[in-house]
């Protein structure tokens, strides 16, 4: 006798997977390739600029970190664009009646 119908039990493992663990890695993906470099080390990594005033004492300190290569811009829309397409089928999906 038996109970657990693996063929389906597999399906859901893997749709949970895809699902809870896939598409927010491709997010978190898609957000790093949008941050750039950020290491001080790094070739065109931030630069701190300082203001002064009459002292030459610093008032105030702004990072500036360089825009990502275009590259990486075009693989975060990608991953971006993969992730609100998931979104939108599933909310598709759901609204048809779908189970």
């Amino acid at each position: 006798m038996n109970f657990i119908e693996w063929g389906s039990l597999g399906q859901v493992l893997v749709a949970g997977l895809i699902v809870g663990a896939g598409i927010p890695a491709l997010f978190a993906l898609g957000l790093r390739l949008l941050a750039g470099t950020t290491s001080a080390d790094a070739p065109g990594g931030p630069v701190a600029r300082s203001s002064s005033d009459a002292n030459d004492a610093p008032t105030s300190r702004t990072v500036a970190i360089p825009r990502p290569s275009p590259a990486r811009l075009a693989g975060a829309i990608a991953c971006m664009g993969v992730v609100v397409g998931a979104i939108a089928f599933g909310l598709v999906f759901l609204v048809s009646g779908g189970h």
